[in-house]
């Protein structure tokens, strides 16, 4: 299939403090990636970067849960009286990110139906047969909450899908920039374009993450943007408040937009040296935990574990194979480990006992 090209040529340089936080990047991205860190952690991590994005990207944009009960919607499905709609955009932002995991799989190219499906399950308070959106059939505007002043008029109606199929292109074919600048770039023009009545900026958010894991910035899920935006709300808009006048056409199409990269690219360095700082002190604590564990042990204990990391529960016969046992040995060997508090007996009704270790050391197998 040919590609299209893309007429969208953003404006910007390279600054000393760009290219100094591009390093920061690339020296937190290796880091990161040689840390040990389990299967296990890596999902608490990751399940906990996720809650962080929905909780502060809707927050940015005036929902009033806090991280606890954002949590609680998620992980619990739990109800608030009255926050309905708050609920059904956590809900949204949540499956949209599920959504971007699922697209940075794909060897293909990035498509608008993409882009339009992100901002149905943004709207769509999670559903995941939302249709993919059409763009915004009129004018809109972003007026100051206090002053009802016009802070920006979007390009009109008209122009939007030529403007998004420019972007989408240019995100297809741009690979001489780094990626960081890519995405920095693509989630200024999604803002900038407004394709949409609402729901602009959790989009544009989301597909900023989106170009980061397509591009090998994914960090393994660990960190949220989005808390780094919202610890200071007038830095992030007055870094998207580029050109000389709120209109569209008088300027802003044209614009210089250094300023909202060297913005983007501090808070992407920032947020990243937070999660090594974090997933480093994970990595450790589960070490010593390991550690700890293992001391515990004997050299046939630890040996067995090696069956549970395959299957939850054994049988004395396979313990017995795995040592070249005698069953009767191995099955006394089974009543002594279980007497040890190693063990514990699963389903003692079988005809063929089956065991699994207790809990304590259940919970760090994976860790193993």
């Amino acid at each position: 299939m040919a590609t299209k090209k893309s007429g969208f040529r953003p404006a910007f340089r390279i600054t000393p403090t760009i290219a100094r936080d591009l390093m920061r990047i690339e020296a937190m991205k290796h880091a990161i990636e040689a840390l040990p860190i389990t299967p296990r952690m890596l999902a608490n991590l990751r399940e906990t970067a996720r809650l962080f994005s929905t909780h502060y990207s809707t927050m940015i944009e005036g929902n009033l849960l806090t991280q606890e009960e954002v949590t609680q919607v998620i992980a619990e499905d739990h109800h608030f009286p009255g926050r309905e709609r708050d609920e059904r955009e956590v809900r949204g932002y949540y499956a949209a990110l599920d959504e971007v995991e699922r697209l940075a799989q794909r060897p293909s190219e990035f498509t608008e139906k993409s882009a339009q499906s992100l901002h149905a399950l943004v709207m769509g308070g999670g559903k995941t047969r939302s249709r993919p959106t059409p763009y915004r059939d009129g004018q809109n505007v972003i007026k100051d909450s206090k002053t009802r002043s016009i802070v920006y008029m979007p390009p009109e109606a008209k122009d939007v899908p030529a403007l998004m199929a420019e972007l989408i292109a240019w995100i297809n074919v741009e690979d001489d920039l780094p990626v960081p600048l890519k995405a920095a770039i693509a989630h200024y023009q999604y803002a900038t374009v407004h394709p949409y009545y609402d729901g602009n900026g959790r989009t544009a958010r989301l597909l900023t993450t989106l170009i980061l894991h397509m591009g090998g910035y994914g960090l393994k899920g660990l960190y949220a943007l989005e808390e780094y935006y919202a610890r200071d709300l007038k830095a992030y808009y007055g870094a998207l408040t580029v050109g000389p006048s709120h209109n569209y056409y008088m300027g802003r199409a044209i614009a210089d937009i250094t300023g909202w990269i060297a913005y983007f690219i501090e808070g992407m360095a920032t947020s990243f040296e937070h999660v090594q700082t974090q997933a480093s002190r994970e990595a450790q604590a589960g070490a010593g935990d390991r550690s700890q564990l293992l001391r515990r042990l004997d050299a046939r204990q630890r040996r067995v574990l090696v069956l549970f990391q395959r299957s939850r529960e054994v049988t004395a016969k396979e313990i017995a194979e795995l040592f070249g046992f005698h069953p009767r040995t191995a099955a006394a060997l089974c009543q002594r480990w279980v007497a040890e508090r190693f063990l514990i007996v699963s389903d003692a009704s079988r005809k063929a006992r089956r065991y699994r270790p207790v809990d304590e050391i259940e919970a760090h197998i994976g860790d193993l």
